[in-house]
């Protein structure tokens, strides 16, 4: 037996970009060809470094507030969706807009709406700080409290126990979200689920994936930068799962060879924001070490397409400069 035999990839299906994280970046590369550099991005659009950075070298300009786009320019909203307010401060601004939000983000959105306008007081599984959770919460700020996993449920306070519902953020960990429910119930019985699974499906077919994997795999990598949430719930998963190890990189270069010793078995996977070259480019980084074959692990079939943003249809340059016009030029910015 020599010492590469025996060695192989477990590479998980589904894996890389969902259909929100490809309209996504497909909307600024569009915007890119039709308006010409820049377009301006509220935060990043999808959570990836590779991503970022090549929309960057296209003429992408990534800001992390409003105010800091020029007036009379084009503002993209990133894939995590936005506040209420952030909408009024591009109004505001006098920036023409293109909503670039994952229509499964938005429908949690509309939930948060519609709940808020009953008077529920509304259970927000989610991290604090994201910026999805950030955008969900601004719909209803005043009926929405934050729940950061079951151990913050002893936090939560609520007006009337047979008016509750939960929402959560759409990249969790299943298990972990479903453990906060039950939580939650736990204290108030009467608690309203959403009409539909918020976490998205691209979210648990992947998580999906690394459960059937991880299992048998002595180490699993995940391909996903550090701020993807979906990617480091991938990493958890994992071990849960069974995995000997698991660790998140963004480029192959970041693996520690360290980590094959005493390995046969890897699994593979990537992030919902992660293109397919970079797990290529991991991939012959470990055939180059003798793990060359390659085994798909098929947890389910993705044929779910959203269609591009509608401002895309429209000659958004010249609306900006009519809004600029409107305020009288350069100070447009003002409240």
């Amino acid at each position: 037996m020599t010492a590469s035999s025996g060695r192989r990839v477990l590479l998980a299906s589904p894996r890389g970009y969902c259909a929100g994280v490809d309209r996504a970046v497909i909307a600024v590369e569009k915007a890119l060809e039709q308006y010409g550099a820049p377009v301006y991005v509220r935060h990043e659009i999808v959570h990836n470094k590779y991503v970022v950075q090549t929309l960057e070298k296209k003429g992408a300009i990534f800001v992390e507030r409003t105010e800091e786009v020029p007036p009379g320019n084009i503002v993209m909203f990133s894939a995590h969706g936005v506040a209420p307010t952030v909408r009024e401060e591009a109004k505001r601004g006098r920036l023409a807009t293109i909503d670039a939000t994952c229509p499964l983000v938005t429908k949690v959105h509309k939930e948060a709406v519609r709940f808020a306008q009953e008077d529920y007081d509304i259970l927000l599984i989610g991290h604090e700080g994201h910026e999805e959770v950030i955008g969900t919460s601004g719909e209803a700020p005043d009926h929405i409290q934050l729940v950061d996993g079951p151990e913050d449920v002893a936090n939560v306070e609520v007006r009337d126990p047979s008016k509750v519902v939960w929402l959560s953020q759409t990249t969790l960990s299943v298990d972990e979200t479903m453990e906060t429910v039950d939580a939650l119930k736990q204290r108030f019985p009467q608690l309203v689920s959403p009409p539909s699974d918020d976490i998205c499906y691209a979210t648990q077919n992947r998580q999906l994936a690394v459960k059937k994997m991880g299992a048998e795999a002595d180490l699993v990598i995940v391909v996903g930068s550090r701020n993807s949430s979906n990617s480091k719930r991938l990493v958890e998963v994992a071990k849960l799962a069974g995995a000997g190890q698991a660790y998140l990189v963004d480029f192959a270069d970041e693996i520690d060879e360290a980590w094959l010793e005493g390995v046969t078995t890897i699994g593979v996977t990537s992030g919902a924001s992660v293109p397919e070259v970079l797990v290529e480019q991991v991939l012959a980084w470990l055939a180059e070490r003798g793990f060359e074959d390659v085994e798909i692990v098929k947890a389910a079939e993705e044929s779910i397409t959203f269609s591009l943003p509608k401002e895309l249809r429209r000659d958004l340059r010249a609306e900006a400069a009519e809004l600029v016009a409107e305020r009288g030029g350069a100070g447009a910015a003002e409240a």
